[in-house]
């Protein structure tokens, strides 16, 4: 974000252009944060200084520099700057760059081309981009909040180098802030003017941690608020006043995004590690965010059957019994049972047994799926049936010893594999034990 009094004289500081416009950087010195990209030595500091472009795709949550990286960049290598909106453009939108492209080439200039939210775009819509920037028509800049690996054709992928941009820390909030309120308090405070507006160095903190990391967020806010105070005949803004103005102090969350799924991620992680502290702590942070809870409730169901399984049945109870809850009391009742089933997940016993013997199974199946049934183990409901064999030399293993017909064989012919191997934790230790008296059994059987 730039300093309020760079460009007062630019057309795009007027007073009736929104703040986080008019802040918008003009040069690299006037850009706050993503050091780790820009600071001396850094990949995108050397980019501009050598002074030859290549594509790129800027990957970070919103309001973290995406398009003013690019449009910097166009700057710097005084290149014709062409911006697409994934969100609203389409397929002419990117014949009309091309041929916006070609113009430029001829007149022997540069183009950037700046691609936002390309993740919106088909594949066949990314894929026209593929001839001109391997032609050198245009530099290709794409801008993504989502992971570029699921998200973007692996062939325009392998063009471009990913750069992930991080949200801004709560310090470099607080220079954004200094910046923001001083360029709304310019033309102020004389005679015959408006009264400066001032925020307390609490409203402040405060501001900061609302806006999660997107500088736009935050310069809207303090232009909203600032207004809303004078509007109201306030010209210090504190911590109260700041909570009534944003009226509801919510996390950034993507419902479909990446910040949606590391969350998703950071709570079954810290179920598996046994935290109720931090499984609790994601659970309330992506509740606050405003996640679907019932989807929530079915995560964490598939949570008791990945991590848990056999070694605590209970924990299955469990959160049905708290999916169930929520059913019938909704929000924000019913959150409470769904939290304390996070916290028995984190403490019960931990498995994957059962998890992992079902994919061996399923693997397993696959490469033997034409095996047939033992005659012994067939249904015989017809005189025909038994004739040929079915259900012959059945054993009934409710009438063996230890109700186990010991060496009985289940599986087909020529077939044989371990799947489960319970593990000494939970209830599974006394699963491991009962299966190896069963093992002992047959074979003892077969010495027989």
């Amino acid at each position: 974000m730039s300093s309020p009094d760079l460009f007062a004289d630019d057309p795009a500081h007027r007073p009736y252009v929104p703040l986080a416009e008019r802040l918008r950087p003009r040069t690299l010195a006037d850009v706050v944060g993503q050091s780790h990209l820009l600071g001396p030595d850094k990949p995108l500091r050397v980019a501009f200084a050598s002074g030859r472009p290549h594509s790129m795709i800027f990957w970070g949550p919103p309001g973290v520099g995406k398009t003013t990286l690019a449009r910097l960049m166009a700057d710097g290598f005084d290149a014709q700057f062409i911006a697409i909106s994934a969100v609203l453009g389409g397929v002419k939108d990117i014949r009309d760059a091309v041929t916006t492209a070609q113009i430029a080439q001829g007149q022997g200039r540069r183009t950037i081309l700046f691609v936002d939210e390309v993740h919106r775009f088909n594949k066949a819509q990314q894929d026209a981009f593929l001839p001109y920037v391997e032609s050198g028509l245009f530099t290709f800049i794409g801008a993504t909040t989502e992971n570029p690996s699921f998200e973007v054709n692996s062939a325009l992928l392998s063009r471009a180098r990913v750069y992930v941009l991080q949200a801004l820390t709560a310090e470099e909030l607080t220079q954004l802030i200094e910046r923001a309120v001083a360029a709304m308090n310019q033309g102020r405070g004389g005679e015959g003017e408006p009264p400066l507006v001032q925020f307390t160095a609490d409203a402040r903190e405060q501001l900061a941690a609302w806006a999660d990391g997107d500088a736009r967020r935050l310069i809207s806010a303090v232009e909203v608020v600032a207004e809303s105070a004078l509007t109201a005949g306030r010209e210090v803004v504190d911590a109260a006043w700041l909570e009534n103005a944003l009226s509801q102090n919510l996390r950034r969350f993507d419902k479909g995004g990446e910040a949606f799924y590391d969350q998703i991620s950071a709570l079954h992680k810290s179920v598996r590690g046994s935290d109720p502290d931090a499984a609790l702590y994601w659970f309330c942070r992506m509740m606050d965010g405003g996640a679907d809870a019932r989807y929530l409730a079915r995560r964490i169901v598939r949570m008791a059957w990945e991590d848990i399984g056999l070694a605590d049945p209970r924990a299955m109870q469990v959160v049905n019994d708290a999916a169930a809850t929520y059913e019938r009391l909704g929000s924000p009742e019913g959150e409470l049972a769904l939290g304390q089933a996070v916290i028995y997940l984190a403490c019960a016993a931990k498995s994957n047994a059962g998890y992992n013997a079902y994919n061996a199974a399923k693997k397993y199946a696959s490469e033997h799926g034409s095996a047939p049934v033992p005659l012994h183990l067939r249904n015989a409901p017809t005189k025909l049936m038994k004739e040929l064999g079915y259900g012959h030399a059945y054993r009934y293993a409710h009438d063996e010893p230890h109700g186990y017909a010991a060496g009985e064989q289940y599986f087909p012919d020529g077939l044989d594999a371990t799947f489960y191997r319970p593990t000494d934790r939970g209830l599974e230790a006394k699963i491991q034990q009962k299966l190896q008296f069963l093992k002992d059994l047959d074979r003892q059987h077969k010495k027989n």
